[in-house]
């Protein structure tokens, strides 16, 4: 009788187990029309994919690599933003498997611009910043840059940086010498205090980290730690997106959500 439940258990944990894997593999593109009553140059349409936490290194590699590559060239946006953790920790993996060159293949009329999550900083960040800057990725650390179309892109450092001279800069600086009439854009990592990007009036702010727990009932303990763990929301006239990942932490597993890139398709005022 024992031994009949510890096989119906087996069974059962191993399905789940299998399951959760071929979930994390399969890559869910989701599509978010926005309108952004602001005015760009050229065309008011602009189409923006985010990707965030694709952990590059030990257990993601090459193939995860690739994939992201085959969607963005299907997807044809006009800008590409990868918001943190791109490397899982540790760079020795990712140069030994001689990742990234295929990121390097990214063309887009506005760029790749990333920032820096947790994971860069577990990694020992003066060793994996030389890399993403070879690979050519532009990383935005508590910077904002102008794009040619008049967006304004801001890259804020993650909170993992420490305190002290390497503390993230609060938001409101960094926003100082910005022109409101045109779009801001604010790439953070880690998605606490959302209310200080609305109270500054983003216009859209992208976050990742979370992984929505990545393996159920994990989700409860980010819905508790987090306003968002997972997907949309407005507050005032902020549009807020927190993405549950491309990749996985750990093991190959995903359990209660799924792995995705985000499109945004925006669309201002004429």
């Amino acid at each position: 009788m024992r031994f009949r439940l510890g096989l119906i258990v087996f069974s059962v944990v191993s399905l789940i187990v299998i399951g959760g894997h071929i979930n994390a593999l399969w890559i869910n593109v989701k599509e978010i029309p926005l309108t952004i009553h602001k005015k760009v140059t050229g065309s008011p349409e602009v189409k923006i994919l985010m990707a965030s936490d694709i952990h590059l290194g030990a257990l993601i590699g090459e193939r995860r690599e690739k994939r992201l590559l085959d969607i963005v060239r299907e997807q044809k946006p006009d800008l590409v933003l990868l918001c943190g953790d791109l490397i899982d920790g540790e760079i020795a993996p990712v140069l030994r498997k001689n990742l990234g060159r295929h990121l390097q293949e990214i063309r887009t009329p506005l760029g790749v611009y990333a920032i820096l999550g947790n994971h860069e900083y577990i990694g020992g960040i003066d060793k994996t910043l030389p890399y993403l800057e070879s690979i050519n990725i532009k990383v935005l650390i508590d910077e904002t840059v102008t794009l040619p179309d008049g967006i304004q892109l801001v890259g804020r450092n993650d909170r993992s940086s420490g305190r002290g001279a390497k503390a993230p800069e609060p938001l409101a600086e960094l926003l100082s010498g910005i022109d409101r009439t045109k779009p801001v854009i604010v790439m953070n990592h880690q998605p606490f205090n959302l209310q200080e990007a609305a109270d500054a009036n983003v216009d859209l702010h992208l976050s990742g980290h979370t992984h929505h727990g990545q393996m159920w009932p994990m989700n409860y303990i980010t819905q508790a730690m987090f306003e968002l763990s997972w997907g949309y929301l407005k507050k005032g006239n902020t549009n807020f997106y927190v993405s549950s990942g491309y990749g996985t932490w750990g093991p190959s597993v995903r359990i209660g959500n799924r792995p995705e890139v985000v499109v945004f398709k925006l669309k201002f005022d004429e």
